[in-house]
């Protein structure tokens, strides 16, 4: 005997709090489809997610480090698996819908093109004329428009809230107008904790890959507040930072955010005693977030990352070389459109040439990028 779908839907009903999303009340998808026997409307569109292309193209694209910098390094992959993870986390002991939560996480960063932010920006520049390029409206185009995974439909016709979290996913670029999406409202208890386990999942992990690239040390992180908490917290006497050590710093660095998250936004919620998901996304500003104090020393820790880290001569030169790479292919594209490939070229008549390039180019790895550049560029390489 299996749990069907209906009786997981009144467990969701029975167990968790009055302020969370239940799959049993989703308003729909855009196509009408059968729901499966025996799993939830939520389960189904993280396992649409998984399964699709753009989800396992993200192995080998940057997070901080392009690909070819060495194995161990975090990808968007790795990244996202770990944003999910913390989101599932939170999820549980607020109460709200893991499953919800673990879509958003997992769709929210589809839309990357390779080569990490420098790669997002250096395409945002290339198409200012027609547009713009922003990896969140990405992200909301390949589950709506851009994977062909249904004879019927494009994209992965994921349900109404799953859409709804992807693109209410990033506050300072709403893109809810330009996907649809209801403006009247905020987002809701599962979007705002996708949000808040992103943020926290890169701080932690950037630093953490800093420190084991070299570029950070020990002792340029002494004066920052969060650091001496770890430190303490840990009983570390601050002399030699070996591989286990830092995985500890790591880990107790996570875990005190998450405290602090889960301290914070339970303060809120007994505030404001939202009855229904409604009264979340009517509320005025988020429930889910950190106390002041750890926004101060996340900010701290947020400036010396950029100072240090992604300024670094290091990581400038991967930059500067991405931007390159980016700027030569969307240039001979756009010169000669027919090097695209046949699933892209087909698109040419209903859309824009630009848009089609910039999407050919955002679906690319960094190692299939560098190989397309190769081959044009390089006189050695055949095509």
């Amino acid at each position: 005997m299996y749990y069907n779908r209906i009786q997981l839907e009144q467990h969701e009903l029975d167990t968790l709090a009055p302020y969370a999303l239940k799959s049993g009340e989703s308003r729909g998808r855009l196509h009408h489809e059968a729901e499966p026997r025996y799993r939830t409307a939520f389960q189904r569109d993280r396992d649409r997610i998984i399964h699709s292309a753009a989800f396992r193209l993200l192995e080998y694209k940057t997070q901080v480090f392009v690909n070819d910098a060495g194995d161990y390094f975090r990808t968007r992959l790795t990244h996202t698996l770990e944003v999910s993870q913390i989101g599932r986390t939170l999820a549980r002991a607020l109460g709200s819908n893991e499953y919800l939560v673990e879509a958003i996480c997992l769709a929210h960063d589809l839309g990357h093109p390779p080569f990490g932010h420098a790669g997002e920006d250096i395409l945002n520049q290339l198409m200012a004329e027609y547009g713009g390029f922003n990896h969140n409206h990405q992200s909301y185009r390949v589950v709506t428009e851009l994977e062909h995974r249904y004879p019927k439909w494009q994209g992965l016709n994921l349900t109404y809230e799953t859409l709804e979290g992807i693109a209410k996913h990033e506050t300072e670029y709403d893109i809810s107008e330009l996907a649809d999406i209801s403006q009247e409202t905020g987002a809701s208890i599962e979007a705002q904790i996708a949000n808040i386990a992103d943020e926290l999942a890169y701080n932690a992990h950037d630093l953490d890959d800093g420190l084991l690239a070299g570029l950070i040390t020990i002792h340029q992180l002494k004066d920052l507040e969060i650091w001496q908490i770890v430190v303490d917290r840990i009983r570390w006497d601050g002399s030699v930072l070996d591989e286990i050590t830092r995985h500890h710093i790591i880990r107790e660095l996570v875990g005190i955010q998450v405290d602090d998250v889960l301290t914070e936004t339970m303060q809120n919620i007994k505030m404001l005693n939202p009855q229904s998901s409604l009264d979340v996304q009517n509320y005025s500003k988020p429930l889910v977030s950190h106390s002041v104090k750890q926004q101060e020393m996340n900010r701290e820790l947020k400036d010396f990352l950029y100072q240090n880290m992604y300024r670094h001569f290091r990581i400038v030169r991967m930059q500067e070389r991405a931007e390159h790479f980016v700027s030569a292919l969307f240039s001979s594209y756009v010169k000669e459109p027919l090097q695209l490939p046949e699933d892209y070229r087909v698109k040419l008549d209903k859309e824009s040439k630009h848009r089609v390039i910039a999407d050919y180019i955002a679906s690319l790895t960094d190692r299939s990028a560098l190989r397309e550049y190769r081959t044009f560029f390089d006189p050695v390489t055949r095509p």
